[in-house]
């Protein structure tokens, strides 16, 4: 009994755990890059992510002072934690990065104005994590022949999976 319980929380642990992700930034934005960050959180942040209760599709990060942050990112207070426990929900979060992964990114952002903007939010290894995206705004126009591509893209697999299968 105690093995499988054990077994079972070790498989939990193992690999991500998406709790929050950014569906719009594919579509508003082109990514160029992507890179994983830490998070710091307090303890009824943690609890409260672990219930998969999180937002980030308004949320952006920035550096201020040299170090990265994540704004607008809406984490509800956990529903145990009250008064000195609880958190304040929309608060600034510090991302963890290394400092030359920063500075680069710096750079880019300000040559190119491009947007640090995170696209999930997730759980790898008990940790929590940010995949955040080096991104560039989308026209109209270009939202609409990203959609047409797709959209054509797919057609093309699905007939030749037809075609493969009546063959």
């Amino acid at each position: 009994m105690q093995a499988r319980r054990a077994r079972a929380r070790d498989e939990s642990v193992k690999g991500d755990r998406v709790v929050a992700t950014n569906r719009r930034a594919r579509h508003d934005y082109e990514i160029l890059d992507t890179m994983e960050c830490g998070i710091v959180l307090t303890g009824s942040e943690v609890k409260s992510l672990r219930e998969g209760r999180a937002q980030i599709a308004e949320s952006y990060a920035r550096v201020d002072d040299g170090e990265l942050w994540l704004y607008q990112s809406h984490v509800p207070p956990w529903a145990f934690a009250v008064g000195f426990g609880s958190h304040d929900p929309e608060r600034r979060r510090k991302l963890l990065v290394h400092r030359s992964e920063l500075r680069h990114w710096q750079r880019e952002v300000a040559t190119q104005s491009l947007a640090m903007i995170p696209l999930r939010l997730y759980f790898r290894d008990g940790r929590a994590k940010v995949e955040l995206g080096l991104a560039r705004g989308r026209r109209q126009q270009d939202r609409r022949q990203a959609l047409a591509k797709r959209d054509a893209e797919r057609d093309m697999a699905r007939a030749a999976r037809r075609a493969e299968k009546f063959s």
